[in-house]
């Protein structure tokens, strides 16, 4: 099958990670949260984002030491083996789907602010288009992410700004401490539910991974990416979720599905006519669009990789004259449209974050896993701090936020898990020999180390250095043609005055 093209940058990165937070995470689920935890729902925001970190630590370790399409399912097939990340495959596949089709389906719901429009034909339709254009090419897809992506920031440090300058005038009515008191309405185990409920909001932060293979300069961009958007997310959530909690009374704000837009209204009065709620609209809407966009690009990397190895059938991976994964993008296409039918905004949150969760503790598994095993070919450009600590508390973090979400997604998740065992079992075992990592710590007391590993990542690093060799020649060549243009103006120059 042939590889795909390398031609993203830090600022690449930065627009897929960014663009595939800032929809549901922050116009929808605030509402949704406030619910579970009262006016403590900023702490939930923070503390997702705290949680974070030690698994986009161990993401971006992992994803410059093996820059792999499809981050997550490759790094935990090449750790644990085939079993582990078919279910991990899958799930992390399914995730992706329904957090994009989730935020076309939140573009309804702001919609209808002006428009009488039905929310799921418009959602199939975005669906549609974004997903044609993911045909072209992951440079073309990131392109309009630019474009959506720094035109959302630009309209969220406007409200940003409003919203604080609101609050800390002096005389304005809008300022009530009683808003905060009690801070914990639901108690303790209310901050932790909404922690856990809202953490979906932070998953897309990781995005990065999945197209990691296509990025130039994984060892630098990628990690500077993904802190760089993380520090943006935690920013403008924690902010805007505090500003709505001052602005609108707890009733108001309890499962509003448009609490961004509820807030303009009570501060952004002194522009003319409903100039206020229009910016948050459109901002809404490009958020929700760059999610959608991003996601496809991102979900549709792991069918192509899983094809690569054997665990579905290979047509999965077939790719199209611009090394585009045309199946595989069709097939996510196609699943998202599905669940835009069937979908409901909480449950999916919850089922969203529940899978991200249990991913992301195998992803910090995973680098204590690599590191152990003693493989001389794994070498990251990038480590985690830290090391073992950073990713035990990304581990056990992870999976107690699991246990706070409630039996719905715990049922869900075990079906997936019971789904991706049959799968295994029934096409996979008998098409793939192919050993994890885990047996090179095996190795230590005795057992089997599965060579071939070593091999593939040698081969990692090889075209590693023959892209940034690559990269260099072109840059020097540049260098040569911009030199021999001055040289050649210069002379012309020198002529002219002769």
């Amino acid at each position: 099958m042939a590889d795909l093209k390398k031609e993203l940058g830090l600022t690449d990165v930065y627009v897929v990670c960014t663009g595939a937070m800032f929809s549901a995470g922050f116009f929808l689920l605030p509402g949704l949260a406030t619910e579970k935890a009262g006016p403590s729902v900023v702490l939930a925001y923070f503390l997702a984002g705290v949680i974070m970190l030690p698994s986009l630590l161990s993401m971006a370790e992992l994803s410059t030491a093996m820059p792999r399409a499809s981050g997550s399912y490759f790094f935990i097939d090449r750790t644990t083996g085939p079993l582990m990340s078919t279910i991990g495959g899958i799930g992390t596949w399914l995730a992706l789907v329904f957090e994009s089709a989730f935020a076309l389906i939140g573009i309804g719901a702001y919609s209808n602010l002006f428009f009488d429009v039905s929310i799921t034909p418009v959602a199939i339709a975005l669906t549609l288009a974004f997903g044609a254009l993911n045909l072209f090419g992951a440079k073309e897809t990131t392109g309009l992410q630019r474009f959506l992506v720094f035109g959302l920031i630009a309209v969220m440090a406007f409200f940003l700004t409003e919203g604080l300058v609101s609050l800390t005038s002096q005389g304005n009515e809008l300022i009530d401490r009683q808003r905060f008191t009690p801070l914990f309405t639901e108690g303790a185990y209310g901050l932790l539910h909404a922690t856990a409920f809202v953490f979906v909001a932070y998953a897309g932060v990781t995005k990065a991974a999945s197209v990691s293979e296509e990025v130039i300069d994984p060892d630098r961009s990628i990690p500077r990416g993904m802190l760089f958007a993380l520090a943006t997310a935690t920013v403008i959530y924690v902010v805007g979720v505090f500003i709505l909690v001052s602005t609108l009374d707890s009733d108001s704000l309890r499962g509003d599905l448009t609490p961004v837009a509820s807030s303009a209204e009570q501060f952004m009065t002194w522009l003319p006519g409903e100039w206020g709620l229009y910016i948050v609209v459109a901002a809404a809407i490009a958020a929700f669009a760059s999610t959608g966009n991003a996601g496809i690009l991102a979900a549709s990397r792991y069918p192509l990789a899983m094809a690569k190895d054997k665990l579905i059938p290979e047509f999965f991976g077939r790719m199209s004259k611009s090394k585009t994964p045309t199946v595989a993008i069709i097939a996510t296409v196609l699943i998202m449209v599905f669940f835009e039918l069937i979908l409901s905004p909480g449950g999916v949150a919850e089922f969203a974050s529940a899978t991200q969760l249990l991913i992301f503790s195998l992803i910090n598994l995973a680098v204590i896993i690599m590191r152990e095993s003693g493989i001389e070919e794994y070498r990251p450009g990038f480590k985690s701090p830290l090391y073992p600590w950073m990713q035990i508390f990304g581990a056990l973090g992870s999976l107690i936020l699991v246990g706070l979400l409630g039996w719905t997604p715990l049922i869900s998740a075990l079906a997936l898990i019971c789904f991706g065992l049959f799968w295994y079992f029934y096409y996979v075992k008998s098409r793939v020999e192919r050993r994890g990592a885990m047996y090179h710590v095996f190795s230590k007391i005795g057992e089997e180390r599965y060579e071939p590993l070593s091999d593939e990542l040698r081969e990692i690093n090889e075209e590693k250095e023959e892209g940034q060799s690559e990269e260099k020649s072109v840059k020097e060549e540049e260098e040569k043609r911009e030199n021999e243009k001055e040289e050649k103006e210069e002379k012309d120059k020198e002529e002219d005055k002769g």
